[in-house]
């Protein structure tokens, strides 16, 4: 089901099937199809309706069902800006079309050259760095790295989510872009083997693990670590202090970073009106909420931290080009199939 946010207008149009871009465009409107489903998102909204008089309707639902009603939609849709999660998503949504480059000096020069499409047809606005999570009690020495993940020293020990989670796959292909792809599928491989359960859950059920005992070490994005810092998380915030962190590959590559970020949809009927959103959400002012609101890295370097995300520490990103990555996610899906990593 989506959730809907919209004028009467375009409520009319969309209804009646008849959502052409003639329909769809009014004078100081954006029509924003977002995957994002985050309260604090509410602060960026209206923020940007303050300051420039545009309205923003809105249609939220799943990522690929979004980008499937833009696809379907073609040059009827009324979606300016598609919003979304994780790089593999926004590749997605290229590969099918659905996306047009965009000419920003100020989304180049703000918007590190590594977190944009190299066709300029995406951005990213806000990374989760995915990293080793462990038990302190249960674990005395461990990972450093993504590749330690894959030792026998960590025999059934391991939780992490499924391989149809987006996370995985772009971490999977982000190993592929660095080790190639026989290497990639031996690590993937060895990782599975010291799983200590089948994949289940979301991130939060992985560092539940850690508490609850089912696991001594997880793979979770930071963004709900810092959350159950910032606030009470049913079965983990309460202790918390049992858990420590490793931000891996610090001697190498660095962490991977995970991306949120949005594009303007091919058949915008409100162009301008969505690039100046782009432009927006890359403003020192936007990119504080990313953090104080969602607990995740602001693209824009420098950028300042929520207390929680702070509290982190500081550490080293990967700063391979997600683009790149994009080009393995095909890849990495093959390798999960072919080790068996439901």
């Amino acid at each position: 089901m989506f959730t809907k946010s919209i004028s009467s207008a375009l409520a009319l149009a969309i209804a009646s099937g008849l959502g052409t871009a003639m329909t769809a465009h009014a004078e100081g409107e954006l029509n924003l199809y977002s995957s994002r489903h985050y309260d604090t998102d509410e602060r960026l909204y209206s923020d940007f309706e303050e300051q420039t008089g545009i309205t923003i309707n809105r249609i939220e639902g799943d990522a690929d069902e979004l980008i499937a009603r833009i696809e379907a939609e073609d040059v009827n849709s009324p979606a300016d800006i598609l919003l979304t999660v994780d790089t593999s998503r926004l590749e997605r949504a290229k590969v099918a079309g659905i996306l047009q480059p965009v000419d920003s000096e100020i989304l180049e020069d703000r918007i590190p050259a590594n977190l944009q499409d190299e066709g300029n047809e995406w951005f990213g606005f806000s990374q989760r760095a995915r990293i080793i999570f462990y038990n302190k009690e249960a674990v005395a020495n461990p990972p450093q790295t993504y590749a330690d993940l894959a030792s026998p020293d960590y025999k059934e020990m391991i939780c992490i989510r499924s391989s149809s989670n987006v996370y995985n796959q772009t971490l999977l292909a982000s190993v592929i872009e660095h080790a190639g792809e026989e290497a990639a599928k031996e690590w993937a491989n060895g990782l599975k083997d010291n799983f200590a359960r089948d994949p289940q859950g979301g991130d939060t059920d992985q560092l539940r693990g850690l508490v609850s005992g089912e696991c001594a070490i997880a793979v979770s994005n930071t963004y709900y670590f810092a959350r159950a810092l910032r606030k009470d998380v049913d079965g983990l915030s309460a202790e918390i202090e049992k858990i420590g962190y490793v931000f891996p590959d610090q001697d190498g590559n660095g962490a991977h970073m995970n991306l949120s970020g949005g594009g303007v949809a091919k058949n915008a009927p409100n162009r301008d009106n969505a690039i100046k959103f782009l432009e927006y959400l890359a403003s020192d002012e936007a990119q504080k909420y990313f953090s104080a609101g969602n607990d995740e890295y602001p693209a824009v370097k420098g950028a300042d931290l929520s207390e929680a995300v702070a509290q982190l520490g500081e550490f080293k990103g990967d700063e391979v080009s997600l683009s790149a990555v994009a080009k393995n996610l095909p890849t990495a899906q093959k390798i999960f199939n072919e080790i068996g990593w439901e």
